[in-house]
């Protein structure tokens, strides 16, 4: 009988077999999102070339609404157990995403890599181009699902990253290229709501609840955020410890980005304290390739007075941003609950009592 070559050393645990698995594994996935991204693609690239025919057809026939009922049916005939795609209301939203960015070359392209359903979400709630942009580039970027992408229009996620003034020192004390690129991914507000904190919390409660929820908090981060660890020791040369209370990396930045949760009002010596922190970090942590380290320093409230002031010669980049842990009400829910400022005000004098029961006990 031939001898097997080869098989018969085969054992379920050879490391070279586990590396083939691994590799076939990664293979198998990426060709799926490979594809799952072209059929995608070719959906979206249907529904304009449809959208554009009816737009087209009613312009030269002067035909009128009914031509969009005669193509669903007939469509939903031809094409048994596709009715959704086919309805008349996704005729229409066809019809409709033509229009809306036949003129606008640049998303012309970015919207066949964002699937359908978000595509008409956008179309539907955000007028304004920039920020259409801007959710498409999220979108796209992050895999927002439809839920996920309803959320960050909802809680203003263009206006709260694009739009809004942000207090930060990123021109002073970083190369122009990192001072803009800083600054984008900076948002002037996180929102935390996802969280489920409704009861009066202490910092470490939201720093420990965050780390809990690590996928939501990084959701909110942004693009890019590689989350390392919390409470992250950090050692001065005389042998001081220090605890950072959220480290991250950022891949776009390539940076380290210290994050320090402040439950109350900001005050100007959390500005050098942070400037302590990113020293220790640029000497002792970062790697030789990384960029200068970042901070941002999350708080309840800030006054832009006392933020600009606190910062002011300041060497390193340092950022301060507001938590919101709630989200505004819907206006059938006005009146019949507390509203989101009032909840957070009632958490920050609960606060502010805990931190006086702790000084009277000392």
């Amino acid at each position: 009988m031939p001898k097997r070559t080869g098989i018969d050393t085969f054992t379920p645990i050879n490391k070279h077999y586990a590396e083939l698995l691994e590799d076939a594994k990664k293979k198998v996935l990426s060709t799926r999102i490979k594809v799952a991204k072209t059929a995608c693609k070719e959906q979206i690239n249907l529904y304009w070339w449809l959208g554009q025919q009816i737009v087209q057809a009613q312009e030269k026939h002067s035909w009128g609404k009914a031509i969009v009922e005669q193509l669903s049916a007939d469509l939903k005939r031809l094409f048994i157990g596709t009715t959704a795609g086919f309805s008349p209301q996704n005729l229409w939203y066809m019809r409709q995403f033509y229009l809306e960015y036949k003129d606008q070359p640049n998303l012309q392209q970015i919207v066949g890599e964002v699937g359908w359903g978000q595509n008409i979400l956008i179309m539907s709630k955000v007028k304004d181009i920039k920020a259409r942009e801007y959710y498409l580039t999220m979108t796209q970027q992050m895999g927002w699902t439809k839920n996920i992408l309803e959320l960050n229009i909802n809680s203003q996620a263009y206006e709260r990253h694009i739009v809004e003034n942000k207090d930060h020192n990123f021109d002073e004390a970083l190369p122009i290229h990192l001072a803009e690129q800083a600054n984008k991914t900076m948002k002037s507000i996180y929102m935390l709501d996802t969280l489920g904190l409704t009861q009066p919390v202490l910092e470490y409660q939201i720093e420990n609840r965050m780390v809990e929820k690590i996928q939501d908090v990084m959701l909110e981060l942004g693009y890019g955020f590689a989350f390392i660890g919390n409470q992250y020791r950090v050692v001065s040369p005389n042998g001081t410890e220090n605890f950072i209370d959220l480290l991250f990396s950022n891949r776009k930045l390539r940076c380290l980005v210290a994050i320090e949760i402040k439950s109350g009002k900001f005050k100007p010596e959390y500005a050098g304290k942070m400037n302590y922190y990113l020293n220790l970090l640029d000497d002792f942590v970062k790697e030789e390739w990384e960029n200068q380290s970042i901070g941002i320093i999350l708080c309840a409230s800030k006054d832009h007075i006392d933020v600009e002031y606190a910062l002011r010669g300041i060497e390193k980049p340092i950022g301060v941003s507001e938590f919101r842990l709630t989200r505004t009400l819907p206006s059938e829910l006005s009146g019949k609950l507390p509203e989101a400022k009032k909840i957070e005000a009632e958490i920050r004098k609960a606060i502010d009592e805990a931190d006086d029961d702790s000084l009277e006990e000392k």
